[in-house]
């Protein structure tokens, strides 16, 4: 019954309790480990943020338009902005300079997990279609923590074909 694998992990929260609890989605099976060691390491900003993420530096213009893959903006501190599917951030011209991309490790308080669990999606989660939308629109602070990119995530069955060929290699 769960809508979102940030769902799924709310009802381990709910049943399990924890200090924190870590979420790589399932579509990220390539993930490099020295970034899930690198969230791992950054447990300790749980104590002023609700919510950790991964992100990388989005390399070409392709990445930067695929709408499977979602863009970021964030301030000075890495606390994030915004996150979409459309490329942001832009130029008037809508020219590709550079852009962030979200890496799907979380690292989550219990109770901001229990608090997104009774909330249905909201209005950007269910337009743009990312859960970590909903702890933003609830107020959640969210920091970013920059991870080597060199995974990715198969969302289309273009991204599969490119999985079967890195398992080739």
């Amino acid at each position: 019954k769960c809508l979102t694998g940030t769902d799924r992990i709310a009802e381990v929260a709910k049943k399990y309790k924890a200090k924190f609890y870590i979420n790589v989605q399932g579509d990220e099976p390539f993930l490099n480990p020295r970034d899930l060691k690198k969230i791992i390491k950054s447990l300790k900003y749980l104590k002023k943020y609700d919510v950790i993420n991964g992100y990388s530096m989005i390399t070409n213009k392709e990445e930067y338009k695929n709408t499977s893959i979602p863009k970021l903006v964030f301030n000075k501190n890495k606390e994030l902005l915004y996150m979409s599917r459309a490329p942001i951030p832009s130029s008037k011209k809508f020219h590709f300079t550079s852009a962030y991309k979200q890496i799907c490790i979380y690292a989550f308080k219990r109770s901001a997990l229990l608090s997104f669990k009774q909330t249905k999606k909201t209005e950007f989660e269910s337009k743009e279609d990312i859960e970590i939308l909903r702890f933003l629109e609830k107020g959640f602070n969210i920091k970013m923590i920059k991870l080597s990119g060199k995974s990715f995530a198969i969302d289309t069955p273009q991204d599969l074909k490119k999985a079967k060929f890195f398992l080739k290699k």
